[in-house]
Protein backbone atom coordinates (compact mmCIF):
# COMPACT_ATOMS: atom_id res chain seq x y z
CA UNK A 1 0.00 0.00 0.00
CA UNK A 2 2.86 2.39 0.77
CA UNK A 3 4.32 1.80 -2.70
CA UNK A 4 0.93 2.28 -4.32
CA UNK A 5 0.37 5.49 -2.38
CA UNK A 6 3.75 6.87 -3.38
CA UNK A 7 3.07 6.10 -7.03
CA UNK A 8 -0.32 7.78 -6.82
CA UNK A 9 1.18 10.86 -5.21
CA UNK A 10 3.95 10.98 -7.80
CA UNK A 11 1.35 10.73 -10.52
CA UNK A 12 -0.52 13.68 -9.06
CA UNK A 13 2.66 15.72 -9.09
CA UNK A 14 3.34 14.83 -12.71
CA UNK A 15 -0.23 15.22 -13.83
CA UNK A 16 -0.40 18.63 -12.33
CA UNK A 17 2.40 19.72 -14.63
CA UNK A 18 -0.08 19.94 -17.42
CA UNK A 19 -3.33 20.63 -15.60
CA UNK A 20 -4.90 23.85 -14.42
CA UNK A 21 -6.76 21.95 -11.76
CA UNK A 22 -8.23 25.29 -10.80
CA UNK A 23 -11.69 25.87 -9.46
CA UNK A 24 -11.49 29.65 -9.51
CA UNK A 25 -10.48 29.91 -13.18
CA UNK A 26 -8.52 33.03 -12.36
CA UNK A 27 -6.98 34.93 -15.22
CA UNK A 28 -3.51 33.64 -15.97
CA UNK A 29 -0.67 36.15 -15.93
CA UNK A 30 0.41 34.59 -19.21
CA UNK A 31 -2.95 34.61 -20.91
CA UNK A 32 -4.81 37.25 -22.94
CA UNK A 33 -3.49 40.57 -21.71
CA UNK A 34 -6.54 42.53 -22.76
CA UNK A 35 -10.29 42.21 -22.75
CA UNK A 36 -12.22 41.02 -25.80
CA UNK A 37 -11.89 43.65 -28.49
CA UNK A 38 -9.02 45.33 -26.69
CA UNK A 39 -6.35 47.01 -28.80
CA UNK A 40 -3.71 45.56 -26.52
CA UNK A 41 -1.60 42.74 -27.89
CA UNK A 42 -2.41 39.23 -26.71
CA UNK A 43 0.34 37.38 -24.92
CA UNK A 44 1.07 33.68 -25.05
CA UNK A 45 3.46 32.03 -22.63
CA UNK A 46 5.06 28.71 -23.50
CA UNK A 47 6.83 26.42 -21.05
CA UNK A 48 9.30 23.85 -22.33
CA UNK A 49 12.72 22.34 -21.62
CA UNK A 50 15.98 21.89 -23.57
CA UNK A 51 17.23 25.20 -25.01
CA UNK A 52 19.10 23.52 -27.87
CA UNK A 53 16.07 21.62 -29.16
CA UNK A 54 12.55 22.28 -27.86
CA UNK A 55 13.12 25.92 -26.91
CA UNK A 56 15.02 26.57 -30.13
CA UNK A 57 12.21 25.00 -32.18
CA UNK A 58 9.55 27.08 -30.45
CA UNK A 59 11.56 30.25 -31.09
CA UNK A 60 11.74 29.42 -34.80
CA UNK A 61 7.95 28.97 -34.85
CA UNK A 62 7.54 32.21 -32.91
CA UNK A 63 9.56 34.14 -35.49
CA UNK A 64 7.57 32.64 -38.35
CA UNK A 65 4.23 33.46 -36.72
CA UNK A 66 5.18 37.03 -35.88
CA UNK A 67 5.57 37.71 -39.60
CA UNK A 68 1.88 36.98 -40.18
CA UNK A 69 0.44 38.04 -36.82
CA UNK A 70 2.46 40.63 -34.97
CA UNK A 71 -0.42 41.38 -32.60
CA UNK A 72 0.38 38.31 -30.53
CA UNK A 73 3.38 38.41 -28.23
CA UNK A 74 4.87 34.98 -27.56
CA UNK A 75 7.00 34.47 -24.46
CA UNK A 76 9.05 31.28 -24.50
CA UNK A 77 10.13 30.35 -20.99
CA UNK A 78 12.76 27.71 -20.38
CA UNK A 79 12.23 25.38 -17.43
CA UNK A 80 13.71 22.05 -16.55
CA UNK A 81 11.06 19.33 -16.59
CA UNK A 82 11.26 19.02 -12.81
CA UNK A 83 10.74 22.75 -12.39
CA UNK A 84 7.70 22.69 -14.67
CA UNK A 85 6.21 19.91 -12.57
CA UNK A 86 6.83 21.81 -9.34
CA UNK A 87 5.46 25.14 -10.55
CA UNK A 88 2.33 23.71 -12.10
CA UNK A 89 1.75 21.47 -9.11
CA UNK A 90 1.76 24.53 -6.88
CA UNK A 91 -0.91 26.11 -9.07
CA UNK A 92 -3.01 22.95 -9.05
CA UNK A 93 -2.90 22.57 -5.29
CA UNK A 94 -3.82 26.20 -4.73
CA UNK A 95 -6.97 25.79 -6.80
CA UNK A 96 -5.92 28.69 -9.04
CA UNK A 97 -4.83 28.92 -12.66
CA UNK A 98 -2.96 32.17 -12.03
CA UNK A 99 0.54 32.10 -13.48
CA UNK A 100 0.10 28.93 -15.51
CA UNK A 101 1.27 28.90 -19.15
CA UNK A 102 -0.91 28.87 -22.24
CA UNK A 103 1.14 26.17 -23.94
CA UNK A 104 3.14 23.38 -22.34
CA UNK A 105 5.32 20.64 -23.77
CA UNK A 106 4.54 17.11 -22.57
CA UNK A 107 6.51 13.95 -23.19
CA UNK A 108 4.43 11.40 -25.12
CA UNK A 109 4.98 8.65 -22.56
CA UNK A 110 3.28 10.82 -19.91
CA UNK A 111 0.55 12.44 -21.96
CA UNK A 112 -2.30 10.01 -21.28
CA UNK A 113 -1.88 10.27 -17.53
CA UNK A 114 -2.28 14.04 -17.83
CA UNK A 115 -5.19 13.97 -20.25
CA UNK A 116 -7.19 11.25 -18.53
CA UNK A 117 -6.76 12.53 -15.00
CA UNK A 118 -7.45 16.21 -15.77
CA UNK A 119 -9.52 16.29 -18.98
CA UNK A 120 -10.94 19.75 -18.22
CA UNK A 121 -7.49 21.26 -17.92
CA UNK A 122 -6.68 21.04 -21.63
CA UNK A 123 -8.21 22.89 -24.54
CA UNK A 124 -9.60 20.60 -27.21
CA UNK A 125 -7.92 21.07 -30.61
CA UNK A 126 -9.96 18.65 -32.71
CA UNK A 127 -11.19 21.37 -35.08
CA UNK A 128 -7.72 22.86 -35.51
CA UNK A 129 -5.46 19.81 -35.63
CA UNK A 130 -6.14 17.22 -38.32
CA UNK A 131 -5.09 13.89 -36.86
CA UNK A 132 -4.60 12.24 -40.24
CA UNK A 133 -1.99 14.87 -41.11
CA UNK A 134 0.43 13.28 -38.66
CA UNK A 135 2.13 9.92 -38.25
CA UNK A 136 -0.41 7.54 -36.81
CA UNK A 137 1.64 6.52 -33.78
CA UNK A 138 1.59 10.12 -32.43
CA UNK A 139 -2.20 10.35 -32.33
CA UNK A 140 -2.65 7.74 -29.60
CA UNK A 141 -0.74 9.69 -26.94
CA UNK A 142 -2.22 13.08 -27.92
CA UNK A 143 -5.92 12.23 -28.03
CA UNK A 144 -8.65 10.81 -25.80
CA UNK A 145 -11.84 9.17 -27.06
CA UNK A 146 -11.35 10.56 -30.56
CA UNK A 147 -10.79 14.12 -29.34
CA UNK A 148 -7.48 15.73 -30.19
CA UNK A 149 -5.72 17.68 -27.43
CA UNK A 150 -2.10 17.77 -28.49
CA UNK A 151 -0.18 19.04 -31.49
CA UNK A 152 2.32 16.27 -32.34
CA UNK A 153 5.84 17.63 -32.42
CA UNK A 154 9.09 15.74 -32.84
CA UNK A 155 9.55 12.16 -33.93
CA UNK A 156 11.50 9.80 -31.74
CA UNK A 157 11.85 7.47 -34.73
CA UNK A 158 14.77 5.11 -34.28
CA UNK A 159 17.50 3.89 -36.58
CA UNK A 160 20.78 2.04 -36.31
CA UNK A 161 23.73 4.42 -36.63
CA UNK A 162 26.74 2.37 -37.72
CA UNK A 163 30.47 2.88 -38.23
CA UNK A 164 30.89 1.57 -41.77
CA UNK A 165 34.67 1.36 -41.43
CA UNK A 166 34.37 -1.05 -38.49
CA UNK A 167 31.77 -3.10 -40.35
CA UNK A 168 33.99 -3.36 -43.41
CA UNK A 169 36.89 -4.57 -41.28
CA UNK A 170 34.59 -7.31 -40.00
CA UNK A 171 33.53 -8.25 -43.54
CA UNK A 172 30.13 -6.55 -43.70
CA UNK A 173 28.71 -3.86 -45.96
CA UNK A 174 25.86 -1.45 -45.18
CA UNK A 175 23.63 -3.50 -47.49
CA UNK A 176 24.04 -6.47 -45.17
CA UNK A 177 22.23 -4.54 -42.42
CA UNK A 178 19.10 -3.59 -44.34
CA UNK A 179 16.88 -6.47 -43.22
CA UNK A 180 18.22 -8.14 -40.09
CA UNK A 181 16.82 -9.19 -36.73
CA UNK A 182 18.41 -8.67 -33.33
CA UNK A 183 19.93 -12.16 -33.24
CA UNK A 184 21.71 -11.48 -36.53
CA UNK A 185 22.78 -8.14 -35.10
CA UNK A 186 24.44 -9.93 -32.19
CA UNK A 187 26.35 -12.23 -34.57
CA UNK A 188 27.57 -9.23 -36.56
CA UNK A 189 28.59 -7.62 -33.27
CA UNK A 190 30.67 -10.66 -32.36
CA UNK A 191 32.50 -10.44 -35.70
CA UNK A 192 33.12 -6.72 -35.21
CA UNK A 193 34.48 -7.35 -31.72
CA UNK A 194 36.76 -10.12 -32.96
CA UNK A 195 38.15 -8.12 -35.89
CA UNK A 196 38.34 -4.61 -34.43
CA UNK A 197 38.22 -4.98 -30.67
CA UNK A 198 35.28 -2.54 -30.62
CA UNK A 199 32.02 -3.14 -28.78
CA UNK A 200 28.88 -3.18 -30.91
CA UNK A 201 26.78 -0.93 -28.65
CA UNK A 202 26.36 0.56 -25.20
CA UNK A 203 23.72 -0.52 -22.68
CA UNK A 204 22.71 0.84 -19.30
CA UNK A 205 20.85 -1.87 -17.32
CA UNK A 206 19.12 0.84 -15.30
CA UNK A 207 17.67 2.44 -18.42
CA UNK A 208 15.38 0.18 -20.44
CA UNK A 209 14.97 2.44 -23.45
CA UNK A 210 16.27 -0.41 -25.59
CA UNK A 211 13.46 -2.64 -24.32
CA UNK A 212 10.89 0.04 -25.19
CA UNK A 213 12.30 0.25 -28.70
CA UNK A 214 12.11 -3.51 -29.21
CA UNK A 215 8.57 -4.01 -27.93
CA UNK A 216 7.05 -1.06 -29.79
CA UNK A 217 8.53 -2.41 -33.03
CA UNK A 218 6.11 -5.32 -32.55
CA UNK A 219 3.16 -3.12 -31.61
CA UNK A 220 3.41 -4.11 -27.93
CA UNK A 221 3.81 -2.24 -24.65
CA UNK A 222 3.95 -2.93 -20.92
CA UNK A 223 0.16 -2.73 -20.82
CA UNK A 224 -2.61 -4.05 -23.04
CA UNK A 225 -4.50 -2.12 -25.67
CA UNK A 226 -6.51 -0.37 -22.96
CA UNK A 227 -3.30 1.21 -21.65
CA UNK A 228 -4.31 0.17 -18.13
CA UNK A 229 -3.85 -3.56 -17.63
CA UNK A 230 -0.23 -4.64 -17.04
CA UNK A 231 0.65 -7.22 -19.70
CA UNK A 232 3.97 -8.75 -18.78
CA UNK A 233 3.77 -12.54 -18.56
CA UNK A 234 1.69 -12.99 -21.72
CA UNK A 235 3.73 -10.49 -23.71
CA UNK A 236 5.74 -12.32 -26.40
CA UNK A 237 7.53 -9.17 -27.53
CA UNK A 238 8.57 -8.24 -23.99
CA UNK A 239 9.89 -11.74 -23.28
CA UNK A 240 11.89 -11.83 -26.49
CA UNK A 241 13.25 -8.34 -25.82
CA UNK A 242 14.43 -9.49 -22.37
CA UNK A 243 16.08 -12.56 -23.86
CA UNK A 244 17.81 -10.53 -26.58
CA UNK A 245 19.00 -7.98 -24.02
CA UNK A 246 20.65 -10.69 -21.92
CA UNK A 247 22.15 -12.36 -25.00
CA UNK A 248 23.74 -9.03 -25.89
CA UNK A 249 25.17 -8.66 -22.40
CA UNK A 250 26.45 -12.25 -22.33
CA UNK A 251 27.94 -12.14 -25.84
CA UNK A 252 30.68 -9.65 -25.02
CA UNK A 253 29.54 -7.07 -27.58
CA UNK A 254 28.30 -4.50 -25.02
CA UNK A 255 30.09 -1.59 -23.42
CA UNK A 256 28.17 -1.06 -20.17
CA UNK A 257 27.59 2.58 -19.30
CA UNK A 258 25.70 4.38 -16.54
CA UNK A 259 24.93 7.90 -17.73
CA UNK A 260 24.47 10.18 -20.73
CA UNK A 261 28.04 11.45 -20.85
CA UNK A 262 29.39 7.90 -21.01
CA UNK A 263 26.86 7.08 -23.73
CA UNK A 264 27.92 9.98 -25.95
CA UNK A 265 31.58 9.56 -25.09
CA UNK A 266 31.55 5.94 -26.25
CA UNK A 267 30.67 6.71 -29.86
CA UNK A 268 32.45 10.05 -30.08
CA UNK A 269 35.69 8.33 -29.02
CA UNK A 270 35.17 5.47 -31.48
CA UNK A 271 34.64 2.77 -28.85
CA UNK A 272 31.43 1.34 -30.33
CA UNK A 273 30.43 0.31 -33.83
CA UNK A 274 26.71 1.12 -33.68
CA UNK A 275 24.16 3.25 -31.88
CA UNK A 276 20.60 1.92 -32.18
CA UNK A 277 18.48 4.78 -30.83
CA UNK A 278 16.28 7.76 -31.63
CA UNK A 279 17.12 10.24 -34.37
CA UNK A 280 17.68 12.97 -31.78
CA UNK A 281 21.20 11.57 -31.33
CA UNK A 282 22.24 12.79 -34.80
CA UNK A 283 23.65 16.10 -33.55
CA UNK A 284 25.72 14.35 -30.88
CA UNK A 285 27.16 11.91 -33.41
CA UNK A 286 27.99 14.70 -35.85
CA UNK A 287 29.65 16.69 -33.06
CA UNK A 288 32.79 14.61 -33.65
CA UNK A 289 33.67 16.13 -37.02
CA UNK A 290 36.71 13.90 -37.49
CA UNK A 291 34.36 10.94 -38.02
CA UNK A 292 32.60 12.47 -41.02
CA UNK A 293 32.15 9.93 -43.80
CA UNK A 294 32.54 6.99 -41.44
CA UNK A 295 28.91 6.78 -40.29
CA UNK A 296 25.70 5.67 -41.98
CA UNK A 297 22.19 4.87 -40.72
CA UNK A 298 20.52 1.50 -41.31
CA UNK A 299 16.98 0.41 -40.45
CA UNK A 300 16.42 -0.83 -36.91
CA UNK A 301 16.76 -4.61 -36.49
CA UNK A 302 13.46 -6.34 -35.72
CA UNK A 303 12.55 -9.06 -33.24
CA UNK A 304 13.31 -12.51 -34.61
CA UNK A 305 10.38 -14.57 -33.37
CA UNK A 306 7.59 -12.17 -32.39
CA UNK A 307 5.02 -11.87 -35.14
CA UNK A 308 4.48 -8.42 -36.58
CA UNK A 309 7.80 -6.85 -35.58
CA UNK A 310 9.00 -4.25 -38.10
CA UNK A 311 12.20 -2.30 -38.76
CA UNK A 312 10.79 0.87 -37.18
CA UNK A 313 10.18 2.03 -33.65
CA UNK A 314 10.17 5.07 -31.40
CA UNK A 315 12.15 6.33 -28.42
CA UNK A 316 11.07 9.58 -26.80
CA UNK A 317 9.25 12.44 -28.48
CA UNK A 318 6.86 15.06 -27.15
CA UNK A 319 3.90 17.21 -28.18
CA UNK A 320 2.44 20.67 -27.50
CA UNK A 321 -0.71 21.22 -25.43
CA UNK A 322 -2.90 24.26 -24.81
CA UNK A 323 -3.99 24.69 -21.22
CA UNK A 324 -7.56 25.73 -20.52
CA UNK A 325 -6.74 29.23 -19.26
CA UNK A 326 -7.39 32.74 -20.58
CA UNK A 327 -5.70 33.20 -23.93
CA UNK A 328 -6.32 29.61 -24.99
CA UNK A 329 -7.90 30.61 -28.31
CA UNK A 330 -4.87 32.67 -29.32
CA UNK A 331 -2.56 29.88 -28.21
CA UNK A 332 -4.50 27.30 -30.20
CA UNK A 333 -4.48 29.51 -33.28
CA UNK A 334 -0.71 29.94 -33.02
CA UNK A 335 -0.13 26.18 -32.85
CA UNK A 336 -2.63 25.56 -35.66
CA UNK A 337 -0.78 27.91 -38.00
CA UNK A 338 2.69 26.63 -37.13
CA UNK A 339 3.41 23.15 -35.78
CA UNK A 340 0.03 21.75 -36.81
CA UNK A 341 0.15 22.62 -40.51
CA UNK A 342 3.20 24.48 -41.80
CA UNK A 343 5.30 22.00 -43.78
CA UNK A 344 7.77 24.72 -44.74
CA UNK A 345 8.34 25.57 -41.09
CA UNK A 346 9.49 22.00 -40.54
CA UNK A 347 12.12 22.43 -43.24
CA UNK A 348 13.54 25.33 -41.26
CA UNK A 349 13.23 23.41 -38.00
CA UNK A 350 15.23 20.59 -39.52
CA UNK A 351 18.03 22.72 -40.95
CA UNK A 352 18.34 25.03 -37.93
CA UNK A 353 17.53 22.74 -35.01
CA UNK A 354 17.63 19.18 -36.33
CA UNK A 355 13.95 18.49 -35.69
CA UNK A 356 12.31 15.67 -37.62
CA UNK A 357 8.62 16.35 -37.23
CA UNK A 358 5.69 13.99 -37.63
CA UNK A 359 3.66 16.19 -39.99
CA UNK A 360 3.35 14.01 -43.09
CA UNK A 361 3.45 16.92 -45.54
CA UNK A 362 6.90 17.91 -44.30
CA UNK A 363 8.47 14.69 -45.56
CA UNK A 364 8.43 15.88 -49.18
CA UNK A 365 10.24 19.13 -48.40
CA UNK A 366 13.71 20.16 -49.54
CA UNK A 367 15.42 19.76 -46.16
CA UNK A 368 14.05 16.26 -45.70
CA UNK A 369 15.34 15.13 -49.08
CA UNK A 370 18.82 16.63 -48.71
CA UNK A 371 21.95 14.48 -48.61
CA UNK A 372 24.28 14.55 -45.62
CA UNK A 373 27.97 14.19 -46.33
CA UNK A 374 28.71 13.25 -42.72
CA UNK A 375 26.68 10.10 -43.42
CA UNK A 376 28.40 9.33 -46.72
CA UNK A 377 25.85 11.34 -48.74
CA UNK A 378 22.88 9.42 -47.36
CA UNK A 379 19.48 11.11 -47.23
CA UNK A 380 19.15 10.29 -43.55
CA UNK A 381 16.28 12.66 -42.79
CA UNK A 382 14.26 11.21 -45.65
CA UNK A 383 14.95 7.70 -44.33
CA UNK A 384 13.89 8.66 -40.82
CA UNK A 385 10.72 10.28 -42.16
CA UNK A 386 9.86 7.09 -44.04
CA UNK A 387 10.48 4.94 -40.95
CA UNK A 388 8.29 7.31 -38.91
CA UNK A 389 5.32 6.28 -41.02
CA UNK A 390 5.97 2.62 -40.17
CA UNK A 391 6.11 2.94 -36.37
CA UNK A 392 3.40 0.80 -34.74
CA UNK A 393 0.85 2.75 -32.73
CA UNK A 394 0.74 1.57 -29.11
CA UNK A 395 -1.12 2.83 -26.07
CA UNK A 396 1.50 4.11 -23.60
CA UNK A 397 -1.23 4.46 -20.99
CA UNK A 398 -0.80 6.20 -17.66
CA UNK A 399 1.88 4.09 -16.01
CA UNK A 400 4.84 3.61 -18.35
CA UNK A 401 7.45 4.80 -15.89
CA UNK A 402 5.87 3.17 -12.84
CA UNK A 403 5.89 -0.19 -14.61
CA UNK A 404 9.37 0.38 -15.97
CA UNK A 405 10.68 0.83 -12.42
CA UNK A 406 9.43 -2.70 -11.80
CA UNK A 407 10.96 -3.94 -15.05
CA UNK A 408 14.40 -2.53 -14.18
CA UNK A 409 14.43 -4.68 -11.04
CA UNK A 410 13.21 -7.64 -13.09
CA UNK A 411 16.04 -7.13 -15.58
CA UNK A 412 18.62 -7.02 -12.79
CA UNK A 413 17.27 -10.33 -11.47
CA UNK A 414 17.33 -11.86 -14.93
CA UNK A 415 20.89 -10.73 -15.61
CA UNK A 416 21.78 -12.09 -12.20
CA UNK A 417 20.73 -15.62 -13.13
CA UNK A 418 17.00 -15.98 -12.50
CA UNK A 419 14.81 -17.62 -15.13
CA UNK A 420 13.12 -15.18 -17.53
CA UNK A 421 9.66 -16.62 -16.98
CA UNK A 422 10.08 -16.34 -13.23
CA UNK A 423 11.19 -12.71 -13.27
CA UNK A 424 8.39 -11.73 -15.64
CA UNK A 425 5.84 -13.56 -13.51
CA UNK A 426 7.10 -11.77 -10.41
CA UNK A 427 6.98 -8.44 -12.25
CA UNK A 428 3.40 -9.14 -13.32
CA UNK A 429 2.33 -9.75 -9.72
CA UNK A 430 4.01 -6.58 -8.54
CA UNK A 431 2.48 -4.51 -11.33
CA UNK A 432 -0.97 -5.96 -10.65
CA UNK A 433 -0.64 -4.95 -7.00
CA UNK A 434 0.76 -1.48 -7.51
CA UNK A 435 -0.82 -0.31 -10.76
CA UNK A 436 -4.30 -1.80 -11.07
Amino acid sequence: MKKLLSIMLASVVLLSACSTGGTKNETSNSGNSGAEGSTQAKEITVWAWDPAFNIAAMNVAKEAYEKVNSDVKINVVENAQADIVQKLNTGLNSGSTKGLPNIVLIEDYRAQSFLQAYPESFYELTDLVKADSFADYKIGPTSVDGKQYGVPFDSGVTGMYVRTDYLEQAGYSLDALQDIDWKQYIEIGKAVKAKTGKSMLTLDPNDLGQIRVMIQSAGAWYTGKDGQTPTITDNAALKEAFVIYKEMMDSGIVKVISDWSQFVGAFNSGEVASVPTGNWITASIKAEASQSGKWAVAPLPKLATTEGSVHASNLGGSSWYVMNVDGKEAAAEFLAKTFASDAELYQTLNTKVGVIGTLKAAASGEAYSATDEFFKGQKVVSDFAAWTEQIPNVNYGMNTYAIEDIMVVAMQSYLGGKDVDTVLKDAQKQADTQIR
